[in-house]
């Protein structure tokens, strides 16, 4: 049977991406397609790969790139290769090592883009168009994404497919029973997931809390999720640290709960099922995707955002609540009106 290699960082490498990655290949064995992996490893880490990841790359080493290319070119059984691209995950000057292997490639490949920049640097911009010119076609989650890769890019709109960023099949679960499990009952949840890092917006997330929880005492803001790696590395625990001194100042240690780790699919759902609110506080307004986002709305979760791109466009026709700015005082405005109107949540 042919089979697809899909360029990517992936599990058990903790990453957004990998994890992406990880879930289209669960998604495509069940409709008939072979699926290999070329898994994209840092140097701080040895990771044990499942069967299904065929080549590694060093993420900081070019010649692995080009040894990537020649050895699909070389296989018989690879027909398509799928490059997931995130500047962050490939090496050299903006990632730009991954044209190493595009150009050395000789096997079409489909391009699928998880951050286009509506204001990118000279070089950024460069990366990205050479590797979709090279692209037999390009894959965005966004219809604004699309605008930006043709306008911006140069990208002929024939060649641009717009894809919305998937969720996983999640085993529907009570609320009441899950805070029950967890030791939460009567508590209303408030949830945000994913990797901790500044552009999280959680200090936005917490203000907004300290604002309402006078008049909602049993509000419970739910932080779920380790410090991004890239973070950790760079400065330790830093940024953690200083979210738990906020909480400390803003009086909030009996409405927030922590879970400090890398969270399984099934802690996700888990969560998120016993979530009442959905918070995504992002702070930078560009933001093109948020897997939590989509995962959150594919759990039927009541959304309360910042006015983020990606928010935008899901949230529209009354999916969620779309703040009025990037600020605690409109988020928390937002907070009061669902937890002052549980019609409202329900009906969200």
């Amino acid at each position: 049977m042919k089979a697809c290699l899909i360029v990517s960082t992936y599990s058990p490498r903790k990453c957004g991406i990998a994890t992406f990655s990880n879930d289209l290949r669960d998604n495509l064995l069940p409709k008939g397609q072979r699926v290999l992996i070329a898994a994209i490893s840092d140097s701080f880490s040895s990771y044990v790969y499942p069967p299904e990841v065929a080549f590694k790359i060093q993420q900081e080493r070019k010649a692995d790139y080009i040894s990537c290319a020649k050895w699909a070119n070389h296989n018989p059984d690879i027909e398509l290769v799928i490059i997931q691209h995130e500047y962050g995950i490939f090496g050299g000057q903006d990632g730009d090592y991954v044209l190493e292997l595009a150009s050395h490639l000789q096997k079409p490949y489909l391009l699928v883009t998880h951050t286009v920049l509506p204001h990118p640097y000279e070089y950024q911009k460069k990366v990205l168009m050479r590797l979709a010119n090279c692209a037999n076609g390009v894959i965005c989650m966004t219809a604004r994404a699309r605008k930006l890769l043709f306008n911006i890019y140069s990208v002929p709109l024939e060649k641009i497919f717009v894809v919305p960023h998937g969720v996983p099949n999640f085993l529907i679960k009570d609320r009441e029973v899950l805070k029950e499990k967890y030791g939460l009952k009567d508590r209303r949840i408030i949830t945000t997931f994913g990797f901790i890092g500044p552009g999280k917006g959680l200090e936005f997330g917490l203000k907004a809390l300290a604002k309402v929880v006078e008049k909602h005492p049993n509000i419970l803001y739910l932080i779920a999720g380790n410090t991004h790696p890239m973070l950790l590395r760079s400065e330790g625990e830093r940024y953690r640290n200083s979210i738990l001194q906020l909480v400390e100042e803003l009086k909030l240690e009996n409405n927030v709960l922590f879970v400090n780790h890398f969270l399984d699919i099934n802690e996700i759902g888990d969560y998120l099922y016993m979530t009442d609110i959905y918070l995504s506080p992002y702070i930078n307004m560009d933001q093109a995707v948020s897997g939590p986002l989509s995962f959150a709305i594919g759990c039927g979760r009541a959304v309360i955002s910042t006015p983020y791109e990606y928010a935008r466009e899901i949230l529209a026709q009354g999916r969620g609540l779309i703040a009025r700015e990037a600020t605690p005082e409109a988020l928390a405005e937002q907070l009061d009106l669902i937890l002052g109107d549980p019609t409202i949540q329900v009906e969200l």
